[in-house]
């Protein structure tokens, strides 16, 4: 069994991981800000911003390019969050990621959580902005504040890593904790991991488990394999516990 924990454990410390491809964003206007996009736009704006969101989903994304940059050289968050995806992918423009950031950084600064969560990812990968951990540790708070979890995901990584911040394991796992009960797939294959560990909280299989569970349901490989890892260093007994835990924690978020 030694050398099963010690391969479990080397898993473990060398996947926690950031959230670094682009993050989806709201392609529909988020409800809280429908009264306000209404009253600053007014109606026809606002239809604008829905065919653009359309046109973005099904692919047509020089329809999309056409009808978000009037609404986002006006101002309008979300639109210019769209923007800086569309150059961040090089949809209907050439890649690049400056413009990228700008676009981001406009709509972040109106605080927009996906823009401000997006900026963070170019910050920590040096895409279209000098790499600064500190920097993409601020946007990431930003987002995370408004409820985030992709950005609570990350945020929690950096605190564990210290990256941009102390490193601060309890810190670090209290984010990463509000991303797992989000449903956030990269946070809660890391929380397993700190429970894993015992970093920052207790060592507890059953908790690793579970929370391997859960994000390897989602698809993530990650997790699984850590699942896997983790169960031959468990009793029937505590697999039994981590798998119902995993079903309570699905049943009381799928209310």
């Amino acid at each position: 069994m030694g050398d099963t924990r010690s391969k479990a454990k080397s898993v473990a410390q060398s996947h926690l991981t950031i959230c670094s491809d682009r993050m989806p964003n709201m392609r529909k206007v988020p409800t809280g800000m429908l009264i306000l996009v209404l009253l600053s736009l007014g109606v026809p704006a606002l239809a604008d911003l829905a065919a653009g969101q359309r046109a973005y989903a099904v692919g047509d994304y020089a329809g999309a390019l056409r009808e978000f940059l009037p609404l986002a050289q006006q101002g309008n968050a979300t639109a210019q969050l769209n923007i800086g995806d569309l150059y961040n992918e090089g949809h209907a423009v050439p890649q690049d990621y400056q413009e990228a950031a700008r676009w981001y950084r406009l709509a972040g600064e109106q605080g927009n959580a996906w823009a401000q969560l997006n900026l963070g990812v170019l910050y920590g990968k040096g895409q279209g902005v000098p790499q600064d951990y500190k920097e993409a540790a601020h946007w990431y708070r930003l987002a995370a504040e408004q409820g985030n979890a992709w950005a609570q995901s990350n945020l929690g990584v950096m605190y564990v890593e210290g990256q941009g911040l102390p490193r601060d394991a309890v810190e670090g796992t209290r984010w990463l904790r509000l991303g797992a009960e989000q449903g956030n797939v990269y946070a809660q294959s890391n929380l397993g991991l700190r429970y894993l560990n015992g970093q920052g909280v207790p060592q507890d299989y059953i908790q690793a488990h579970m929370w391997f569970n859960l994000a390897g349901a989602s698809g993530n490989a990650e997790g699984i394999k850590n699942r896997d890892a983790v169960a031959r260093k468990m009793t029937p007994a505590q697999i039994a516990d981590a798998q119902r835990l995993a079903r309570e924690w699905k049943a009381k978020t799928n209310k």
